[in-house]
């Protein structure tokens, strides 16, 4: 029998919070091997188990997958997150990719110099209200269905309900016209594996503060 997902990465957000959401709702269990300091950066490159000398990395069925995106895929086709066809992967894809455009204007947001940090917030919402999020709410009222697509929980939904997360903890307002999302994130939210990853004492992380960003750049070497 395989052993649980191993995750590595620095005990944070950062681009793994999306599988530790994904790993979470399908109900898998993982395992996390924080990289605490610069020593533990440099064996994990030099071990030869990083493609790109970049993390996130996840050991899982026997690989050491590397490259989010990827990650992403494989562990929503292995648990039926990816849709039954061609045509819904297609659509999923097209969803995830313009999640992923919002969500990494956000993930980045931590490292903008404090005097640029205003308009990037205020860049955030513009992009939240007028661009990203009306499409979404588009979607579901164009079907009327509980989910993005097919009428079942994808990987869509996944991410999309994690990022409503992220837009609230920035500004609750920003989804006040919106109330198909809104549903929607609390669909997801009770579903129970997803409603035990939002529990107190979880494996999800919360908002980084400035110590563990300075411990990140100690740890990655980032000015």
């Amino acid at each position: 029998m395989a052993g649980k997902p191993k995750l590595h990465y620095f005990n944070g957000r950062g681009r793994m919070e999306s599988i530790r959401w994904l790993l979470a709702a399908a109900g898998v269990e993982f395992e996390e091997k924080f990289i605490e300091t610069p020593e533990d950066w440099d064996k994990l490159r030099s071990d030869g188990h990083l493609m790109f000398q970049q993390v996130p990395m996840v050991e899982m069925d026997g690989m050491k997958m590397v490259q989010t995106r990827a990650i992403l895929n494989y562990i929503a086709s292995k648990y039926n997150l990816y849709g039954k066809d061609i045509k819904e992967k297609a659509l999923i894809d097209m969803y995830t990719e313009g999640i992923a455009d919002l969500s990494e204007m956000i993930i980045v947001l931590p490292l903008c110099p404090p005097d640029q940090k205003e308009a990037k917030i205020a860049l955030i919402k513009e992009r939240t209200t007028d661009r990203y999020l009306p499409v979404f709410e588009k979607v579901l009222k164009s079907h009327g269905q509980d989910y993005l697509v097919g009428n079942r929980l994808s990987k869509a939904d996944i991410h999309l309900v994690e990022l409503l997360y992220y837009v609230e903890e920035i500004d609750p307002s920003l989804l006040a016209n919106f109330p198909l999302l809104k549903a929607l994130k609390t669909r997801v939210s009770n579903l129970p594996t997803v409603k035990k990853f939002l529990q107190p004492g979880s494996q999800r992380k919360p908002p980084i503060d400035e110590k563990s960003l300075e411990q990140a750049k100690k740890i990655f070497r980032m000015k």
